[in-house]
């Protein structure tokens, strides 16, 4: 099987590190579970100016690597490939963020995996200079099986695959979201997406 994957959120606790920054940064106290929107932007009430440099404070290589990882991803993951599943990274975070991203993969426990940034949200202009990414020409030429995901706003991206299983890990912006259509379903664990995939069943 061919399994597409996020990067924040499902392997990686993103928001509740946003949520610390915030309040570090602006004094803007919204904790994880408030969180109610994908944007942080709106979530967070911030100014254009105070979101740019929080995205650029998130950002940075040793920010990057502080970011604790999601409990069971690393072992169901590897489950997978040593399966002989094809596994997949596909993250939106900005381009030049690669290489500090790879390397929290890599010591997190998915270092078999490939990565490929693509700019799903249109975000990628506060960080330049940037040498690795995938074109949504190329993104789109690409099958998947299942695929798991926390943001409403990627559901787009899978319209090409009509009969893919689309996994929402279950986070506080995605809880009143309707689903497209009966492919899609929510999951709250990777213990419940390790059932889904094995069994090809939604759960």
């Amino acid at each position: 099987m061919k399994i597409y994957v996020d990067y924040d959120d499902c392997l990686c606790e993103t928001a509740k590190a946003f949520s610390v920054l915030a309040e570090r940064l602006f004094g803007k106290i919204v904790p994880y579970e408030e969180v109610r929107f994908f944007n942080l932007q709106a979530s967070f009430g911030l100014s254009n100016e105070e979101y740019e440099h929080l995205m650029l404070e998130g950002h940075r290589p040793e920010v990057i690597l502080s970011y604790a990882a999601t409990p069971g991803a690393a072992e169901v993951v590897n489950e997978w490939v040593d399966q002989g599943h094809e596994v997949t990274i596909i993250t939106g975070r900005p381009f030049s963020s690669y290489e500090p991203s790879r390397k929290w993969l890599d010591m997190n426990g998915f270092d078999r995996v490939k990565m490929y940034c693509l700019n799903k949200y249109g975000r990628d202009t506060f960080i330049k200079n940037s040498d690795f990414n995938m074109e949504l020409e190329d993104y789109y030429k690409m099958k998947f099986d299942f695929a798991v995901e926390d943001s409403p706003m990627a559901f787009r991206f899978f319209e090409h695959l009509p009969e893919l299983r689309v996994l929402v890990y279950d986070r506080p912006w995605n809880q009143g979201e309707a689903f497209p259509n009966a492919n899609y379903s929510r999951v709250r664990s990777w213990e419940q997406i390790r059932y889904a995939v094995y069994t090809r069943r939604m759960v």
